[in-house]
């Protein structure tokens, strides 16, 4: 269908259809991919994640997983993963905490090396489709890695994506997908530096009775079967 590539630090949205699929690939080690998800048929239906990780017994994505609206539907599914580890809880990198760690730097000065954070990148794009600050959503942070420890504490993996390393996802029903490859907002190093990703989407078609994601657990399958019944 298209490919592109996304600089570090930089946003986009489209609207994908059921039966397609994007692969993400990370260009550069320690790359993030912040994105979030809402039906075109219906804006008011977007990814859970307390839904989706409370279903699947997780607290990370992989290879199996899909990503679950508030409605109880399936709406895109992890179909390929070369990293086996990627984040929903860590949020997004706000303009106070990238401020505070990389300073202050606009666009009317630095042009194309401005500093811009995720959470403004995102609500940027789905501004584009009438939504706002009411309807930003946490997101899923593709490439990045984020622990639990004893204490409750989140640590977060450097450099936890390589470069070329990829995750692929099949669009289970009409989505408006936006994505930010700002820095992750747990990402400690000191200067702003996020790298960029390769995006490659096709037509691949929607889940087929077999399929890896419906077979993964039995909430899969019936998230998967009432995504099917929109489209019966």
């Amino acid at each position: 269908m298209w490919s592109e590539v996304l600089p570090g630090g930089a946003h986009w949205s489209w609207r994908m259809p059921r039966g397609s699929a994007i692969r993400f690939v990370a260009l550069q080690a320690g790359a993030n991919l912040s994105l979030v998800l809402y039906s075109a048929l219906e804006k008011l239906e977007r990814y859970n994640m307390p839904d989706s990780l409370k279903a699947q017994h997780t607290a990370h994505y992989t290879r199996g997983h899909v990503l679950m609206s508030d409605m109880g539907r399936s709406m895109a599914s992890f179909t390929a993963d070369s990293l086996g580890w990627h984040d929903p809880l860590g949020a997004l990198l706000d303009n106070e905490a990238m401020t505070r760690r990389y300073g202050d730097k606009r666009y009317e000065h630095a042009r194309n090396a401005m500093h811009r954070s995720g959470k403004d990148g995102l609500l940027i794009e789905i501004g584009k489709y009438g939504l706002g600050k009411r309807d930003l959503i946490a997101p899923v942070n593709l490439f990045s890695q984020v622990t639990v420890d004893a204490q409750g504490r989140f640590g977060f993996t450097p450099e936890h994506a390589r470069a070329g390393d990829f995750v692929e996802l099949r669009f289970d029903m009409d989505v408006i997908l936006a994505v930010s490859s700002a820095p992750h907002a747990l990402d400690p190093r000191p200067a702003y530096a996020p790298g960029k990703v390769g995006l490659a989407a096709w037509r691949c078609g929607a889940a087929p009775a077999n399929d890896y994601c419906r077979a993964f657990r039995p909430e899969n399958a019936r998230a998967l079967h009432n995504t099917d019944m929109l489209y019966l």
